[in-house]
């Protein structure tokens, strides 16, 4: 489990999200324009802009996206808009937890939809610190497999001050304490290691087992509905389905 939600491997073994290239330029423009907003519009000098360029580039989103974002962000020009990040916690069936991350521009419109998402999907919204204190806050690398030998890398993200590493089929996952995410994956790219992508990421402590295919297809449905909503981020949850209740659900 370490290195992804059990949410994010569900996701890889159902093909659940088939996210439309535009949604994925959204939700990356509000990351980048939050960045700029906190930290600057340099990447020279602000390590998270710098890590969601990346990431953009890696999705082929155009320079001109990039730069627009980074002046909404720093407030120049007709594009300047402030962004917030929001933090909503909430149950699925079958008493999962889940955690939702959001960047809007109007707070009321995006608690409304969140309420809504959860309430037709028979969830319901938690008040602040009752979901989220079954979480660790990680910061989360993705290598490609065949750019490096699991040994070497191991070696490498270990000197960099890394927590652990796992490997999954196509890529090797590396866990760092929440602070330490851009300074290792820094250190492993003078390494000359390729970096697929780094992000923070909530790692459940324990995980909720469902086994009754109904409820299931419901936290699935919960999880996926978040997601394709404009406003939201990233979703975490601590969802266990066994493996042959999985391979039974439909795609």
């Amino acid at each position: 489990m370490a290195g992804h939600s059990k949410w994010s491997k569900v996701k890889r073994a159902k093909g659940a999200l088939d996210v439309k290239r535009g949604t994925v330029f959204s939700k990356l423009s509000k990351e980048i324009s939050v960045a700029a907003r906190l930290g600057g519009g340099d990447p020279a000098g602000n390590a998270r802009l710098r890590s969601v360029i990346e990431m953009a580039r890696g999705q082929s989103m155009p320079n001109d996206n990039i730069e627009r974002a980074i002046k909404r962000g720093t407030g120049e020009g007709v594009d300047a808009q402030h962004y917030e990040e929001i933090v909503y916690e909430g149950y699925a069936p079958g008493g999962v937890a889940v955690i939702v991350e959001a960047t809007t521009d109007n707070k009321n419109r995006t608690a409304a939809g969140i309420r809504r998402i959860f309430s037709k999907n028979e969830g319901s919204l938690a008040t602040s610190g009752s979901v989220s204190y079954m979480f660790h806050k990680k910061g989360q690398i993705a290598v490609p497999r065949e750019t490096i030998p699991e040994e070497r890398l191991f070696e490498l993200a270990l000197e960099a001050g890394a927590e652990e590493l796992t490997t999954e089929e196509e890529q090797y996952v590396i866990l760092t304490s929440h602070d330490q995410l851009y300074a290792v994956a820094e250190a492993l790219k003078k390494e000359s290691v390729t970096i697929e992508g780094q992000k923070f990421t909530f790692i459940p402590d324990t995980t909720v087992q469902v086994v009754d295919e109904v409820a299931a297809l419901q936290v699935l449905r919960l999880c996926d509905s978040l997601e394709d909503d404009d406003d939201v981020q990233n979703v975490y949850s601590n969802l266990d389905i066994p493996e042959e209740l999985l391979a039974k659900l439909p795609a």
